[in-house]
C-alpha cells in the first residue's frame, strides 16, 4: 500500500540548515532530489558532464558566472544549466535556493574542492 505524500515546507527545512554550500535533499521525484541550499561568497568553477542543473531562486540573489557572461537571478527565477556547461555560482549576501537534479550528483561537479558536500543528506 502506497502512503500518502507528505508535504515539504521550504522555510522549515531552509531552518535545518545552518552552512554555506551544502545542499541538503528535501524530497524525490522518479531519480530526481530536490535540494535545498545557503549561499553566499563564491563558488568553484566546474561543469557537470552527464547532466543539466537546475537552480531555483527562493530568496535573494544569485549570479551564476558563465563563459559567455554573468546571469543574475532574483527570488522567483530560475535557470537550467546545460550539461557540459561550466559555471560558477555566487551571491553578495546569503540566497536561498532550490537546486533540482539527478541523484548522486557532485555539487561541485568535475572539480575537486573544499566545497565538495556529501551527498544524500537529507533534511
Amino acid at each position: 500500500m502506497k502512503t500518502s505524500p507528505a508535504k515539504v515546507n521550504f522555510n522549515q527545512k531552509l531552518s535545518l540548515i545552518r552552512e554555506q554550500w551544502s545542499p541538503k535533499v528535501i524530497a524525490e521525484m522518479n531519480d530526481y532530489q530536490f535540494k535545498l541550499v545557503r549561499l553566499e561568497g563564491e563558488f568553484v568553477w566546474h561543469h557537470h558532464e552527464e547532466t543539466d542543473e537546475t537552480f531555483i531562486v527562493l530568496e535573494g540573489e544569485l549570479t551564476i558566472d558563465l563563459e559567455s557572461g554573468p546571469v543574475l537571478l532574483s527570488a522567483g527565477e530560475m535557470l537550467v544549466i546545460p550539461r557540459g556547461m561550466r559555471h560558477r555560482p555566487h551571491a553578495t549576501s546569503e540566497a536561498k535556493v532550490l537546486l533540482v537534479e539527478p541523484r548522486g550528483v557532485v555539487n561541485t561537479g568535475d572539480t575537486a574542492s573544499e566545497l565538495t558536500a556529501a551527498q544524500n543528506i537529507w533534511v
